[in-house]
């Protein structure tokens, strides 16, 4: 007899985003080996004292790895990508019912850093990277 799946829109009662993500994920591997603390130093310079609270320099600095990462230069279509991958929620620290950050607050956050910071951050998480293992090679 030839099976029919009848998809139901529910609301899930129990539903851990840890536990559906692969131990062996990329993401997964990112978000428990790298310690992404030192941004939060570098970067206080930057903001101000007043006002709203920003974009966490954190989240906006793993948005950016998830961007190259994915191969996706608009911010727009980078939020697009995030929101459906459970393994990129999960790296950014974001649940499944929790908003991502609008692609223009995206945008203005990388415009407030200057390249050093990139270049600071990249030379960072890549030594990170080799530290862990996640890094090897001659190239």
């Amino acid at each position: 007899m030839q099976g029919h799946h009848h998809f139901v829109d529910k609301v899930v009662l129990r539903f851990r985003l840890s536990e559906r993500i692969p131990k062996h994920n990329l993401y997964r591997r990112l978000a428990e080996l790298l310690d992404w603390d030192f941004l939060y130093e570098q970067t206080q310079p930057l903001y101000s004292h007043t006002g709203q609270p920003s974009l966490d320099p954190v989240v906006f600095f793993k948005l950016v790895l998830v961007g190259r990462l994915e191969n996706i230069v608009s911010d727009r279509r980078l939020v697009e990508h995030c929101a459906l991958r459970l393994d990129i929620l999960y790296f950014l620290g974001y649940e499944v019912d929790e908003d991502l950050p609008w692609h223009s607050t995206i945008s203005r956050t990388r415009q407030l850093h200057p390249a050093a910071v990139f270049e600071h951050l990249f030379d960072q998480v890549f030594a990170q990277c080799l530290v862990t293992g996640l890094v090897v090679g001659e190239t």
